[in-house]
């Protein structure tokens, strides 16, 4: 996997030193998670040294956000540009339930269709971050995506008036574990290639068949017991 990433730099000419160590790190970061993976053999497969990582990056966990960053910044400027866009054009309405989960999830398969943006292989990278994130990754995403999370956690909350924000925050909660755990692959994919056949097994067949049922669990009735705690303010799922 990583011979391929390198490979792909070379065919669109020299890569700078610093894309070549990002593409190394994400393809061994995916191949391997992030522990198992060393800084030698990434600047081995980068064809850099130490030095390098340390001149552009600082550290590992720095050189991992910044693989997040180059991928999720567009991602996540789509999708605010997308519910910008349905906010507009609902004037002083609220946006319809359906259309706020449609912009958070046709930025996804608009990145699982583009291999020049990391593709597929870099949504189950980042699923599986989340579905075991060390605590500087949860951090790093809850300063530097919380204005995105809240505009959708507004948008959502006025197309479900009925809802209080602990309800809210809590089927949110749930809908981001759904979508990472999808994204990560590995059990869920095993289980689809049991039932779906393989031309049909991809990442936007996946989200397609998510979305219906996210919407379901977001419309359900209330079901508020008064005393129940949410999620913390600072939970960073709506990232993905």
């Amino acid at each position: 996997m990583v011979g391929e990433v390198i490979a792909i730099g070379a065919v669109r000419g020299p890569a700078a030193t610093k894309d070549r160590i990002l593409d190394a790190a994400e393809a061994l970061f995916m191949e391997h998670g992030y522990e198992a993976t060393s800084l030698r053999a990434i600047t081995s497969a980068a064809d850099a040294n130490l030095a390098a990582v340390n001149y552009h990056f600082g550290s590992k966990e720095e050189l991992f956000q910044a693989i997040l960053t180059r991928r999720l910044d567009p991602m996540n400027q789509e999708r605010v540009a997308l519910l910008d866009t349905l906010e507009q054009e609902a004037g002083n309405a609220p946006v319809d339930c359906e259309r706020i989960l449609a912009a958070m999830i046709i930025p996804a398969l608009h990145l699982a269709r583009d291999p020049a943006r990391g593709g597929s292989n870099f949504l189950r990278l980042l699923g599986r971050a989340y579905a075991d994130p060390a605590p500087f990754l949860r951090h790093f995403l809850s300063e530097h995506y919380a204005v995105m999370i809240g505009r959708f956690k507004t948008a959502f909350g006025r197309a479900l008036p009925q809802l209080s924000r602990r309800e809210l925050s809590w089927r949110l909660h749930f809908i981001m574990g759904a979508l990472s755990y999808t994204l990560a692959g590995t059990d869920a994919l095993k289980l689809i290639a049991e039932i779906t056949p393989a031309k049909h097994r991809d990442d936007e067949t996946l989200l397609h068949r998510l979305a219906p049922f996210l919407l379901a669990g977001l419309q359900s009735p209330p079901t508020d017991s008064g005393d129940d705690a949410s999620p913390s303010e600072g939970d960073t799922r709506l990232a993905r």
